[in-house]
């Protein structure tokens, strides 16, 4: 390659009614994310690749990949893994480079986030994460990129059921209960009431705050997903709490 001229910008998008969290923002932080355009010359081909980078995703990577690694069994040759809504793809680079035998599959419905992924499995030679795929989870798991039923080992979605339709929620489940093996893993992170129960005090204005910009959004309790998950046969096996408020839940298929 020839030079290579780095732009740092910072960027403001707005929240999305549909498909996922948006990427840069978590608990009323301003939608700030910073991003990397990448510009490569190689004789007379030129391309721009754009990582976004968001400031959330940074500080929980770390503490989401200690516990999904402990539903990763290394001995596996190759762990099937179906991200849905991956968002700036940075979940996925860092759990990835530390699962070497986990085929990562991120998918995202905005374009801006299906490059950002795209630019970093390029910049990282990263031979375990796939390309990125539209899903819409809403959708029936039909239309996500020709999955067969029982074939996932571990279906991964960061910080969305809060921020999307209830119908996203509703199909991620559906979806787990037709794609993921016998024994796979629904694994979610982000904040949850609890049997009714909403704390501390900044989840229930950050609740508020997700009403007002969108009444159909909002922190959901873990007693509706888990009826959810039993609808399509799966069970809450584990709720790990987390920095920020947040828990990771788990769902088995049984």
């Amino acid at each position: 390659f020839g030079p290579i001229t780095v732009v740092l910008l910072f960027c403001t998008r707005p929240f999305r009614v549909r498909g996922h969290v948006d990427y840069s923002s978590q608990h009323g932080l301003p939608p700030h994310s910073l991003t990397f355009s990448v510009l490569r010359l190689d004789g007379f081909l030129a391309w721009r690749a754009t990582m976004i980078v968001a400031a959330a995703a940074e500080r929980n990577k770390g503490p989401i990949l200690d516990v999904l690694r402990q539903y990763v069994d290394p001995r596996a040759p190759k762990v099937q893994l179906l991200e849905v809504a991956s968002g700036s793809g940075q979940h996925a680079m860092h759990c990835a480079q530390a699962l070497p035998n986990v085929m990562w599959y991120p998918s995202d419905t905005d374009p801006q986030c299906r490059q950002s992924i795209s630019a970093y499995i390029s910049s990282l030679k990263l031979k375990n994460v796939m390309e990125p795929v539209f899903l819409d989870s809403s959708l029936g798991c039909e239309t996500w990129g020709g999955w067969q039923p029982n074939s996932l080992d571990i279906i991964v979605n960061i910080n969305m059921i809060h921020i999307t339709d209830y119908s996203c929620t509703e199909g991620l489940f559906q979806g787990a209960g037709q794609l993921l093996k016998s024994q796979g893993v629904l694994f979610t992170y982000g904040p949850y009431a609890v049997s009714g129960l909403l704390t501390p005090e900044s989840n229930v204005n950050f609740n508020h705050s997700l009403k007002c910009r969108n009444p159909a959004w909002g922190i959901r309790d873990t007693v509706q997903l888990q009826q959810l998950a039993e609808a399509n046969g799966l069970r809450l096996e584990r709720m790990v709490d987390m920095p920020a408020n947040n828990k990771c839940l788990i769902f088995r298929k049984q």
